[in-house]
């Protein structure tokens, strides 16, 4: 069995010059993995890290495919109220605080995690389970910084037999179908522009952007392992507002609305479109900012080149309630996915304007939602004109969920691997630079350098982990 120790050890092999597969082989990095072996019933034997909230809702999610046997479950805050659901769900799966124990304790029961834990926290144990042979189901945005998802994408073409999954949902439903079915007829052709905005309150709070400091401490809750939900992040004092998903509205800890709902908005132009790293991410509004939390309102502007036969083209993206993109003529009426989950908070409050986007070619103007919303070509006459081009669009195979799992059993490729969605996590972690630093960035992409800032371009690979996470971040 593969334990943190040698985990460890075979970490600082590696760093020095040896590749694992030459230490150990690879058939002590998870054989059960790597020769597809199913667990009890023919299903896929699954830790969920994180079963609070959005994690619990994973959990589940996962296990109403039928095609998961949830054999351990692991949180940093195990008993509090919001654990309590999947722990009563699930009474026969052992229970971890820390991932590290889990996987030391039962790595060879495990053949696959799904990761639901706060963003900074998404490539310790990515990185982890990956080298241990396990196959990953990790929510997005995949990782916090350009580097982490850099090592992120390096680690998967290292291992390639284990399967991963970023949790962009609607990326298996109608819209990932639509797009790319539009995109090969050639209905989706020579875009120039596209529009993303999330203005929904949900992902906002009525702290004072004149904050001068981290909020005081507090004493940690009882039960809480502070340190470990920490992961490799700098040490903090614990305090109630990186708890309970306010970590997302911290740069330490989150990549914001961005991060957040970009995943949803943006994903399939990014994938189809082929937008790859932009060349320059301009801040054109930012609305209370500051050092320490995300602005009340962004707008963005994301500049990609020439891409083979495709033109130029920008994103913009506008978050905050009353920071609204302007709309087209026949632009029609905002609707608002139904199929999108429930999260911490509850389902998403309303707004003038429903998360979406709106994508400009030289012919057509479309308009479509998040997740898995389909797209639509507006004005409404020019859609009755287009009707009869319309290519035939295939239905989903399966769901999100089902696809990891199934992929895990080697009989579906997942639709949203790090390969596909790490480049995008990089996009959004050059547009929280931005918004963090409140300055335009010019991006090399072929070095992969900012070359117009210094201190931004050493803010690509980030602080230096926590003394006793150093590991994590060798390949």
């Amino acid at each position: 069995m593969v334990t943190r120790r040698s985990f460890i050890r075979q970490a600082g092999l590696a760093a020095a010059g040896v590749g694992l597969s030459q230490v150990v082989g690879l058939d002590a990095f998870g054989a059960a993995s790597y020769n597809r072996i199913m667990g009890a019933n023919g299903k896929v034997n699954l830790a969920c890290i994180g079963i609070g909230n959005r994690g619990g809702s994973i959990a589940m999610d996962l296990d109403k495919t039928g095609l998961a046997n949830i054999v351990a479950i692991c949180d940093v805050d195990m008993g509090a109220k919001h654990t309590l659901e999947v722990m009563n769900k699930y009474p026969n799966a052992k229970r971890f605080k820390d991932f590290r124990e889990m996987f030391d304790k039962m790595g060879n029961e495990i053949e696959a995690v799904s990761i639901g834990t706060p963003d900074h926290s998404h490539f310790a144990i990515s990185m982890m389970a990956i080298k241990l042979g396990k196959h990953i189901y990790v929510e997005k945005p995949m990782a916090r910084t350009f580097h982490e998802a850099e090592l992120m994408m390096q680690a998967a073409r290292k291992y390639p037999k284990v399967v991963t999954q970023v949790g962009n949902q609607g990326h298996s439903e109608a819209n990932y179908f639509q797009f790319k079915a539009w995109k090969d007829a050639g209905i989706i052709k020579d875009v120039t522009k596209m529009v993303a905005h999330m203005n929904s309150p949900r992902r906002w709070h009525g702290w004072d952007p004149k904050i001068s400091k981290m909020p005081a401490a507090q004493p940690i809750p009882q039960g809480l392992d502070w340190d470990t939900w920490l992961t490799s992040a700098p040490y903090h004092e614990y305090n109630e507002k990186y708890h309970y998903g306010d970590w997302r509205c911290w740069y330490d800890f989150g990549m914001g609305a961005l991060g957040d709902w970009g995943a949803h908005i943006i994903d399939t132009a990014h994938e189809f479109l082929d937008l790859g790293l932009p060349y320059e991410v301009n801040p054109i509004k930012l609305e209370g900012h500051n050092d320490y939390f995300f602005p009340m309102s962004s707008t963005l502007q994301f500049r990609f080149p020439k891409r083979r036969k495709m033109p130029a083209m920008d994103i913009m993206w506008y978050d905050g309630v009353n920071n609204q993109p302007p709309l087209p003529e026949g632009y029609g009426v905002s609707e608002l996915d139904p199929n999108i989950p429930t999260v911490a908070g509850g389902k998403l409050q309303s707004s003038n304007l429903n998360p979406g986007k709106i994508i400009y070619s030289d012919d057509l103007i479309f308009k479509g939602g998040t997740h898995g919303s389909t797209l639509s070509i507006i004005p409404e006459q020019k859609a009755k004109d287009m009707a009869s081009k319309l290519p035939t669009v295939p239905a989903s195979t399966s769901n999100h969920f089902a696809n990891f799992l199934l992929a895990c059993m080697g009989k579906e490729k997942t639709r949203s691997p790090f390969e596909v969605f790490g480049p995008m996590s990089q996009v959004f972690s050059l547009g929280v630079m931005a918004q963090r630093l409140n300055s335009p960035l010019k991006f090399d992409r072929e070095t992969k350098t900012i070359t117009n800032n210094k201190f931004a371009d050493a803010m690509l690979t980030g602080l230096p982990p926590r003394k006793g996470w150093e590991e994590f971040y060798k390949i």
